[in-house]
Order: C-alpha cells, then sequence, then structure tokens
C-alpha cells in the first residue's frame, strides 16, 4: 500500500479533521481507539488530539486501556512473561464495555468510569465517573485493542516494524515481544484499523494510504 509521509503535527490534524467528519460528529458520542505498542506512544498521540478536537467544538475524555487490565491473579496465571497470556487475557473486554463503550451508546446515559484498576498495584483506582457531554469524543489508547469486537466509531493503528518495535521496547518488556507478532499475523492491524500509521521514526510518521 502507498505511504505518505506526513509531520507529527499534521498527522494530529489531520486526524482531528478525520473525527470531526465521521456522521454525527457533534451530536452523538463517538469512540476512538488508538492502537499501538507502549513503544509506538498511543496515548502521546491521544493526549495531542485532546486540544484540537476541544478547539474543534468537541468535548473529549482520554481512556487509557491500562486502567482496565484483569486482576493480576488472571493476567499472571501462567507465570509474568507469557505472551500468549498477554495476547489474550491481560485486558478485560467486558470492563471496558460495561463501564467505558456501553454508555457510549446512542441513547446511553454518557457516564463513563476512566480507570477500573491500578496496572502496578492491582488495586481498584476508585475513580470517579465521569459523564461525556453529548457529542463529545471518547480516545481509549492502548495496545492490542483491535479484533476484540469493541463498538468503535474510528480506529487508528501505530504501526512499527519488528526491527524497531524490539530496539525501542524496554528490555523487561521484551517478552511481549512474541505477542505483538502474533497480533500482526492474526489480527493485521495494519488492515483492521480505519487509519494505519507507521511510526518506525516518530519524528517522521507516514500514513498508509488504502491501495
Amino acid at each position: 500500500m502507498p505511504i505518505r509521509p506526513i509531520s507529527p503535527d499534521r498527522l494530529v490534524e489531520l486526524l482531528a479533521d478525520r473525527i470531526t467528519a465521521l456522521p454525527g460528529a457533534g451530536e452523538r458520542w463517538l469512540r476512538v481507539a488508538v492502537d499501538g505498542a507502549a513503544a509506538a506512544g498511543p496515548g502521546v498521540l491521544a493526549d495531542a488530539l485532546v486540544e484540537p478536537l476541544r478547539l474543534r467544538g468537541l468535548p473529549t475524555l482520554r481512556v487509557p486501556a491500562a486502567g482496565f487490565l484483569r486482576p493480576a491473579s488472571v493476567r499472571l496465571e501462567y507465570g509474568r512473561h507469557d505472551a500468549d497470556a498477554f495476547h489474550d487475557l491481560w485486558l478485560d473486554d467486558g470492563a471496558l464495555l460495561r463501564e467505558v463503550l456501553d454508555p457510549l451508546e446512542p441513547g446511553g446515559t454518557g457516564r463513563v468510569l476512566p480507570s477500573l484498576r491500578d496496572p502496578v498495584t492491582d488495586r481498584a483506582t476508585r475513580a470517579p465517573y465521569t459523564v461525556l457531554a453529548p457529542g463529545g469524543v471518547l480516545l481509549l489508547d492502548g495496545a492490542l485493542l483491535l479484533g476484540r469486537w469493541l463498538p468503535l466509531e474510528l480506529t487508528v493503528h501505530l504501526a512499527l516494524s519488528p526491527a524497531a518495535l524490539a530496539r525501542r521496547t524496554a528490555p523487561q518488556e521484551r517478552w511481549t515481544l512474541p505477542a505483538f507478532a502474533r497480533y500482526d499475523a492474526e489480527t493485521v492491524p495494519t488492515e483492521a484499523a480505519d487509519v494505519t500509521v507507521r511510526l518506525d521514526d516518530p519524528r517522521h510518521p507516514a500514513l498508509v494510504e488504502p491501495s
């Protein structure tokens, strides 16, 4: 597929424009996922989108998927460094649906829980519920989000080559690399996402254009 270089600032503006152009923007809630390994910085891009969307009249709420991991007793059942468990078990899809995505369905309450569990302490965050204003945008960021049948109006995937992913992943997290290789092979996020951005060099992103 053709690849078009784009500056980081222009990428943010383009994505903000794309979100603003979604059907029902400004009238219904929109759920947008920024998917990518931690090394690709999906949270950085989600953060960067908040102000441009606000300037376009769209209130925005960021929800990191890391706040919706299953308890350590489930995540670590097969050991601390099991890549298949990381791929299959770590994200609590049910809680994410119940507390974040389903309340933003048409006719929903708009009442969203920003986080459920602290991934470090494994304790409930006790975060208060937040009501996202009608017409607002939810920005969900994290890894391995696609292929889970999550109800989303737009998905953005930050793609890294295997070499770039290995180079930019912290040594203590490299045990997760087989999970991302499996994700690429089974889910094919570069095709599943509505927008794919090549981010081998974060200073020089590139849009993957549909062929």
